[in-house]
């Protein structure tokens, strides 16, 4: 990784800890109204289909997992474009998007099919605005800075996501009043990206087509992450149901916005360790705190779900974060590129938790073991780390002797 040159945008000071700049508290400040506006409306979307649609909860399952999968996967040619026209540009872009996404849930109301695309609108929206905001972030900073901007990157995402679910539910009963809310930020956000400044190109970058918008993967970083976001996504996914008739709504609602927090304050606090931490060290604190997470759900009652679900935050503040400073080290592409590739990851594993997840539940549900369901998924924190890690090295080792033959 070169190092940043003094006067660019993030560059670093010859000592001390360089404080944020202008554009950089802007894209944070934007980063946490963004996820605001949409975890006020993403955890209600299958109740809003489900009425205006009419659609059975298959088919909303159907919906919604489509959308995510345009979400995720639609990172990796929104970076590519980025990497063409800019952050900036893209931002830009992307706000027009949300707005008109925003507009489509207001207007889906007298005509509902319109909702289903403004779903997507949103979703493709996001996929362009993720990369490039982070990307952003971190353009033109050091390698020293970089795990600081990454961790207020997450942190501030992380807030929005933690206010939500708290700022939709008081539009519950009045979803259009949250609809209309939505546009007008959006809207004034869409005008505050345009006076954003345009990002200094370097002019030594290599922009890859867009059909090699994989080249330059960062495979452990890549596997890694994927196998996270599983094996967390069975935490996200499940734990409500689970949750139903063991512990009050109001007490669970509110100690999954406590993760969010735990995440938020956290991994600032822990960036710079993090970041000289080595990545097998990283991955035990990571995947033991989401195993002793889900040992502690099975107790069923307030206090093991809170343990639990603080025992995944610690280890998730540490996991995520390495995984993302990891494929910034590992790879020569850009930021906005690594970062696209690690949202693909993300929706890798979040896929193939509905596909084992959503099984390996009803099984256990079926029997009437559903404790057992969590020493399952803990089981798998054990065991598919060490063995992800042994077959990277025999795969790895091959190329790595012909390289020195």
């Amino acid at each position: 990784m070169t190092s940043t040159r003094r006067g660019t945008p993030g560059g670093s000071a010859p000592s001390g800890v360089r404080p944020f700049t202008g554009t950089q508290r802007a894209l944070l400040g934007s980063g946490l109204l963004v996820n605001l506006i949409s975890f006020s409306v993403y955890p209600y979307l299958a109740v809003l289909l489900r009425d205006r649609m009419s659609l059975s909860m298959g088919q909303v399952g159907v919906v919604l997992g489509l959308a995510t999968f345009v979400q995720f996967a639609g990172g990796v040619p929104g970076a590519a474009l980025a990497e063409r026209i800019g952050f900036q540009r893209c931002l830009s872009i992307s706000m027009v998007l949300q707005t008109l996404g925003s507009l489509g849930f207001v207007v889906g109301g007298a005509w509902p099919a319109v909702t289903i695309a403004a779903l997507f609108l949103r979703s493709a929206a996001t996929a362009l605005y993720s990369p490039s905001v982070r990307g952003y972030t971190v353009h033109g900073a050091s390698q020293e800075e970089r795990p600081r901007l990454v961790a207020a990157s997450y942190a501030t995402g992380n807030v929005g996501i933690a206010l939500g679910p708290v700022v939709g539910s008081l539009f519950i009963h009045d979803p259009g009043g949250m609809f209309i809310a939505a546009t007008v930020l959006h809207a004034l956000m869409m005008i505050g990206h345009v006076f954003l400044p345009r990002e200094h190109r370097d002019g030594s970058e290599v922009i890859e087509p867009m059909r090699r918008a994989l080249r330059g993967l960062a495979v452990l970083p890549f596997a890694v992450t994927a196998l996270t976001l599983y094996l967390h996504m069975h935490f996200y996914q499940y734990l409500s149901s689970y949750a139903e008739g063991r512990v009050p709504t109001v007490f669970y609602g509110a100690a999954m916005m406590g993760y969010s927090l735990v995440l938020a304050l956290l991994q600032p606090l822990i960036a710079d360790r993090v970041e000289q931490m080595r990545y097998t060290s990283a991955m035990a604190i990571g995947f033991g705190g989401l195993g002793v997470g889900m040992i502690a759900f099975t107790g069923g009652n307030e206090m093991m779900f809170a343990v639990g679900i603080l025992a995944i935050g610690a280890g998730n503040s540490v996991l995520l974060l390495k995984n993302v400073l990891e494929a910034l080290a590992r790879t020569k592409r850009s930021p906005a590129v690594v970062f696209s590739h690690q949202r693909l990851a993300e929706g890798v594993g979040a896929f193939l938790s509905g596909l084992v997840g959503g099984g390996l539940y009803y099984q256990f549900e079926t029997a009437g073991q559903l404790p057992g369901f969590w020493l399952a998924v803990a089981a798998q924190c054990v065991l598919i780390p060490p063995v992800l890690l042994l077959v990277h090295r025999r795969f790895r080792r091959p190329s790595c002797e012909r390289a020195g033959s």
